[in-house]
């Protein structure tokens, strides 16, 4: 049995399901929450029921309040903390992780619209490189909670940090591999949120199976050209951060991201669509900044400028097609 203590910070779907596979084979893991009511609850249920309702937390899983008293010494003992709040609630926690000298682990995805800094930006800013570790991957929530199979992809700037945290996720089921491409793993995390949106209207719009292989394809090109352009690599597009994730998310029923496009193509509003997935769709907010960080480095990106122009509700998903659909022609 592994003792090294770890915490989550984010009591959310992905966060719990985290917490529940640290915590599988007996290593002491808190789950840290909003506050300390919530916290109460999942401990007496002994599961997420607003996430995951049905699937029990393993022994060794506590939740704590974010201003319990002990949560300090708490993060001062563990071997590691995983970052599992939306981005914009993640700088909350950073400032307070930066006192202590243990690897943090981003496994949130997303682009500061407004900044345009990347996740593994805003954790250099607050922990430095000799801490930061982003977590990415095709991972719904639910089916890493329930024990099936999943590969992700776990980064550093070092290989050898890499490598030594990764062993903190020793459950048979859950293989990470390891990355030094902080960049190019942050960006697949992010981007393929955005062609996730635009897969979910296809799908609405029952434009087929050619359609939806078409924009894929053609969506982890755009994904490619924006993350080498930043200064990430083009195989790691090609690997389970990129291309494994984007099919994920356009594909399965869980994804929030495609469940918005759907609601687009119904004929929503974006902020109807918003309500009616009633969880955060961090592709909206990504769909803004990519277009900026495209802007910035010239890259062409037209599935994600049209994703942009339905969600800022100056073209339709109809629109967005054909205008797609006429571009001139080109080499591939």
């Amino acid at each position: 049995m592994n003792t090294q203590p770890v915490t989550v910070w984010g009591a959310g779907s992905w966060g719990t399901a985290l917490a529940m596979v640290l915590a599988k084979h007996g290593r002491p893991v808190h789950l840290i929450t909003r506050n300390q009511t919530t916290a109460n609850q999942l401990n007496a249920e002994r599961e997420n029921a607003r996430y995951l309702q049905g699937i029990s937390f393993p022994g060794s899983l506590q939740a704590i309040g974010q201003e319990h008293p002990d949560l300090p010494g708490l993060l001062q003992q563990s071997f590691a903390t995983i970052l599992g709040l939306p981005c914009a609630a993640a700088e909350t926690a950073l400032i307070r992780l930066r006192d202590y000298n243990h690897p943090v682990i981003a496994a949130n995805k997303g682009i500061n619209p407004d900044s345009l800094e990347r996740v593994d930006e805003l954790l250099l800013r607050f922990v430095g490189i000799e801490r930061a570790l982003l977590l990415s991957g095709p991972s719904f929530a639910a089916e890493v909670a329930m024990g099936k199979p999943t590969a992700i992809t776990l980064a550093a700037n070092d290989a050898a940090l890499a490598k030594q945290v990764s062993t903190i996720f020793d459950d048979d089921n859950f293989r990470v591999y390891t990355s030094t491409d902080l960049v190019g793993v942050a960006l697949g995390g992010a981007l393929k949120n955005v062609i996730a949106i635009a897969a979910g209207m296809a799908e609405g719009m029952h434009l087929g199976h050619n359609a939806l292989a078409a924009l894929i394809t053609r969506g982890i090109a755009e994904i490619s050209r924006l993350a080498t352009a930043c200064g990430g690599k083009s195989e790691t597009m090609s690997g389970l951060s990129g291309l494994g994730d984007l099919l994920l998310t356009c594909t399965g029923s869980l994804s929030r991201n495609r469940k918005m496009g759907m609601a687009l193509a119904s004929g929503l509003s974006a902020e109807k669509a918003r309500e009616y997935v009633g969880q955060v769709v961090e592709g909206e907010k990504t769909t803004t900044a990519a277009v900026k960080l495209a802007q910035k480095h010239q890259v062409e990106m037209p599935i994600t400028q049209m994703t942009y122009a339905v969600l800022q509700g100056k073209a339709t998903p109809k629109d967005a097609l054909k205008t797609l659909m006429d571009r001139p022609q080109r080499d591939e």
